[in-house]
């Protein structure tokens, strides 16, 4: 009888597992949208994560081209739709990655207040009501100036206020900067992965979940 007992149990809990997944959302810009990725909608490093991650768990692309973190930025995370979306998925894992567009010298002007909104980010996320595990993520490298994105700025002033929010927070850093660097292969404009790049970030944010 005990045995059987056990055996409902977990065949319960599974079917319990199956009805809530664990909800992961991928908070980000283009990169994590996907934007030159060939086949996003299959090989976006959020799609990529999806098929690792498996069935237990749901994860969803809340990136858009251009984001920054910055309140103050020339198109801030905060002021677009795709925030409230990420909200209200009430999500268990929240993985952030932005920054490469403050790189930019109009937003540069207001870089100093990068931390602070980033751990208001970070304080958005963590009041939800799932209380979900938050990751932040390092820049990938920019191997070619575009569009004003530029590897100084990253390097020297975005990297260094993750890492510091990081330490306030007690945060997990997934080194996307260290990952994909020597691999300018990966990134045909200098900014952007392809689906080969995408497909390492997606291995590297799997590897830290995991």
């Amino acid at each position: 009888m005990k045995s059987l007992t056990a055996f409902i149990a977990v065949l319960c809990a599974a079917a319990s597992h199956a009805q809530n997944p664990i909800r992961v959302a991928c908070v980000g810009d283009s990169i994590t949208y996907g934007s030159q990725v060939e086949g996003r909608e299959s090989n976006s490093y959020p799609a990529v994560l999806q098929g690792l991650l498996g069935e237990k768990f749901k994860v969803e692309n809340f990136g858009v081209s251009g984001m920054t973190l910055l309140k103050k930025g020339d198109k801030p995370y905060w002021k677009n739709r795709i925030f409230k979306d990420a909200t209200d998925f009430k999500p268990n894992i929240v993985v952030i990655k932005l920054g490469t567009n403050d790189s930019k010298p109009q937003n540069r002007t207001n870089i100093t207040e990068f931390a602070g909104d980033l751990a208001a980010l970070v304080d958005h996320f963590a009041a939800i009501d799932t209380k979900p595990k938050i990751y932040l993520c390092l820049p990938v490298p920019v191997y070619k100036t575009l569009s004003g994105i530029n590897e100084e700025s990253v390097s020297t002033e975005i990297i260094p206020a993750i890492k510091k929010v990081a330490v306030e927070k007690k945060l997990p850093i997934i080194d996307l900067h260290t990952a994909l660097s020597g691999q300018p292969l990966l990134f045909p404009d200098g900014v952007h992965p392809n689906a080969a790049g995408a497909k390492l970030i997606a291995q590297t944010v799997h590897a830290s979940i995991r």
